[in-house]
């Protein structure tokens, strides 16, 4: 295994200091995450966070890009994904085209073996390798690799990434292998519609991100949406919470509240009342039924009895 590499950025050398440089770019961490980040970058291992969607997964990945001035590299999961997506893959088209260029220069006959291995090398050289998300961070110095929603990928996807944040390195057979030469800061996320398997859990560090708190969500919308009425702000928070305890399908998170505090700041509301809140409540909720139930109770709207 290839000896980790710490983060040496002045943004990294304490949580406090991760805390401070996330909190610069709009995102809001508690002391916790703020933690679990600075561990990841100094001990140079895949930070796993698992949580509802919509708490600042995927958003935290973006702030860390941000802080580190790189770029964000990211790997949707799907079911069925394979190594070749998160990977690499040859251009196939262009080495048709590559083929028949060739072809059409070379008139004579007497091409020798040494000329079609040739030909056959070059059809496998780096001028015809696509770089997927993965091998693009190994390559790419001080990225940040997102692999979102690893939930959602088969077992067989799981054990090939184990293998590749091993030793943050693959095998090409046409190239040779792959090393970092400085490991990407990697941040898995999940919403947990399965288990993700011990072995991938035990060589990535934990964390399990909640909604914010009320106080927190106030600060998150002031923060992300500067031009926000306060008191509107604390009802958008206020509503989002209480929508969270109503049992639905789709409870709002972080980025919803933001949404319908956007949708409603559009529409001129300082205040969130019941008609305001049911004309906007698609920018927060996304099931019909869940909107039913927000219609038969106003009170989740306003907080009042």
């Amino acid at each position: 295994m290839t000896e980790p590499m710490t983060d040496t950025g002045v943004a990294f050398e304490s949580p406090d200091a991760v805390e401070r440089a996330l909190s610069g770019t709009g995102y809001l961490p508690d002391p916790a995450l703020a933690t679990a980040v600075f561990l990841a970058a100094r001990l140079q291992r895949p930070l796993l966070l698992e949580g509802e969607a919509g708490v600042g997964k995927t958003s935290l990945a973006e702030a860390l890009a941000q802080i580190k001035g790189s770029t964000l590299i990211r790997l949707q999961c799907y079911e069925g994904i394979d190594a070749s997506q998160a990977l690499y893959d040859w251009d196939f088209p262009r080495q048709v085209l590559h083929l028949r260029a060739v072809q059409a220069l070379r008139t004579d006959t007497d091409t020798t073996p040494e000329e079609v291995a040739a030909v056959e090398d070059e059809l496998y050289s780096e001028r015809f390798l696509l770089a997927r998300p993965v091998l693009a961070a190994l390559r790419t110095p001080d990225a940040v690799l997102l692999i979102d929603e690893i939930d959602r990928a088969d077992d067989e996807f799981e054990a090939f990434l184990l293998e590749v944040l091993a030793d943050y390195a693959v095998t090409i057979p046409e190239l040779g292998r792959v090393v970092a030469q400085q490991p990407p800061m990697v941040v898995i996320t999940s919403n947990r519609t399965r288990e993700v398997h011990d072995a991938l859990k035990r060589r990535c560090l934990y964390h399990w991100l909640e909604h914010p708190t009320l106080v927190r969500e106030v600060q998150i919308l002031r923060r992300r949406l500067p031009g926000i009425d306060e008191q509107l702000a604390a009802d958008v928070a206020g509503a989002s919470a209480r929508l969270r305890g109503a049992a639905l399908l789709k409870p709002p998170g972080v980025a919803e509240s933001l949404d319908w505090a956007r949708a409603l700041t559009a529409i001129g509301v300082t205040r969130l009342d019941e008609r305001s809140g049911l004309a906007t409540i698609g920018a927060a909720l996304k099931y019909r039924e869940d909107i039913e139930v927000v219609r038969a109770s106003g009170a989740l709207l306003t907080g009042s009895a």
